[in-house]
């Protein structure tokens, strides 16, 4: 498989995940995958796949519009935007959230990312959309900015 065809089977199963479909995970990463976001370090594929469950348990809407891509040998980055809708967050109202993230394909399994780092405002996806504390995060970071 060509290289930019793995990186587009990887980014198209990633839309696929939700609390019923995270076997999906055992196609798309390594068994000693590491995967880290703002808010998370996981080690290993088990691990990864009770994060993604329970992430999803309560998440009413996951997709993600996937933009530019640039993959050289193990190495990929791809930005995207995440649509996502949790009753707890935003009144329950859809949230976008623009990221990136670094995935390096295994050398023994090229199919396979064994590394996944995404980068995001977490911010934005979290304390910005809780009522108690949204607007003051908002606030401080419209006076940092200027």
């Amino acid at each position: 498989m060509h290289q930019d065809d793995t990186l587009a089977t990887f980014c198209a199963a990633f839309n696929k995940l939700d609390k019923n479909c995270t076997e999906l995970l055992y196609e798309l990463y390594t068994r000693d995958v590491t995967f880290i976001d703002p808010f998370h370090r996981i080690e290993g594929l088990e691990a990864l796949e009770a994060h993604f469950l329970k992430l999803y348990e309560n998440v009413t809407e996951c997709r993600f519009v996937f933009h530019d891509s640039l993959r050289v040998e193990r190495q990929a980055y791809v930005t995207w935007t995440m649509q996502m809708r949790h009753p707890r967050l935003a009144g329950g109202n859809s949230i976008a959230v623009e990221g990136c993230s670094q995935l390096t394909f295994s050398p023994a399994e090229p199919q396979r990312v064994c590394r996944h780092r995404d980068y995001f405002d977490a911010g934005a996806m979290l304390y910005e959309q809780l009522p108690a504390i949204g607007g003051m995060v908002r606030w401080l970071k419209r006076r940092v900015a200027g």
